[in-house]
């Protein structure tokens, strides 16, 4: 990592602001941010010193945390009335170089961007159940378009035989997480004041249909009936992308950050649940099963909830550089 920035511009301290405000893995914030000259761009760098290594050993999802962040920058760009010009993976071969954001024409800001933008602030991932209720057919069909807008497909599993298949396999990737002595201390540094506070993760992890992280170890306490696990489930979808590269994979953050804040917009909120994605062979079987001609990246609950705690977020002065103090070929 690189010294902080002490000068930075009004601009790039707002993308930064913006950006940084993006989902990731446990809260790690896998990234940082570098200003182009003086409020004339700004560059989404991987910060891989804060990849999980066993939750992530190939940089996927720090990868696709990455757009995520990408995404709000462009939404605040958009917000200064400025179309964004963006440049994804600049420099060739460079591991933590994701994108540069320029300025390009002048433009109004459309009501569906302000939507967007005002999301930044408000968007929470879940952790439980949600309240009842399906997601309608029109919020749904919506979503699907915003993840297309990006070159994804947001997939419902609808089918109580698909869910069921799906749940085994989120369950046999969680089980084996948990019975691993070293994603268990991993998950457990991820778990405090300055990642995920106790009170960001409520409720035992097995309430719902799809099993959640035990941050609290709680399942080695005691067990949840499996009759229980089907209240509060919501909406589930898969991301997929058509590719697996690493520009499949930033298109796979932006896209599930558009569906994000299209969706906290209208009051519907997000629960992760990727882990058959961190494991080649499950992954695999989800890809066989859901997505044959796809690479799937995400997995999601969808529902209707009370707002989640927000979670500490790093300093702006830790987190935002100026290009001339990064190396060559970053």
């Amino acid at each position: 990592m690189t010294t902080a920035y002490r000068n930075p511009g009004h601009a790039a301290l707002h993308l930064a602001r913006a950006a940084s405000l993006a989902p990731s893995p446990h809260n790690v914030q896998p990234w940082f941010f570098a200003e182009v000259g003086h409020d004339r761009g700004f560059e989404v760098h991987a910060d891989n010193g804060r990849r999980l290594l066993l939750t992530d050993p190939g940089g996927r999802q720090t990868t696709i945390a990455g757009g995520a962040a990408l995404f709000n920058a462009r939404i605040a760009v958009r917000q200064l009335g400025f179309r964004p010009v963006v440049d994804v993976l600049p420099v060739p071969g460079g591991p933590g170089f994701l994108a540069r954001v320029g300025f390009g024409a002048h433009a109004p800001v459309t009501r569906g961007e302000t939507r967007l933008a005002r999301a930044i602030g408000q968007r929470r991932t879940h952790r439980g159940r949600f309240a009842s209720g399906a997601l309608s057919e029109t919020l749904l069909d919506d979503l699907c378009v915003q993840a297309r807008a990006e070159g994804a497909e947001l997939q419902p599993v609808d089918s109580p035989d698909r869910l069921e298949l799906l749940a085994e396999l989120v369950r046999a990737a969680e089980d084996r997480h948990r019975t691993d002595p070293g994603h268990a201390a991993e998950l457990a540094c991820c778990v405090g004041p300055w990642g995920l506070p106790a009170e960001a993760c409520p409720g035992h992890p097995d309430l719902t249909l799809l099993a959640g992280r035990d941050y609290l170890r709680l399942a080695h306490r005691y067990t949840v009936p499996v009759r229980n696990r089907r209240v509060g489930t919501g909406t589930v979808v898969v991301l997929s992308t058509p590719g697996d590269s690493r520009a499949d994979r930033l298109r796979a953050g932006q896209a599930l950050q558009r569906v994000l804040l299209y969706a906290t917009a209208r009051g519907v909120r997000a629960a992760f649940h990727t882990q058959p994605l961190e494991l080649p062979a499950l992954r695999r079987e989800i890809r066989a099963w859901f997505t044959p001609s796809r690479f799937p990246q995400l997995v999601l609950r969808l529902g209707h909830a009370a707002p989640a705690p927000r979670l500490p977020r790093r300093p702006l002065d830790g987190l935002l550089v100026h290009e001339s103090v990064l190396v060559p070929g970053r």
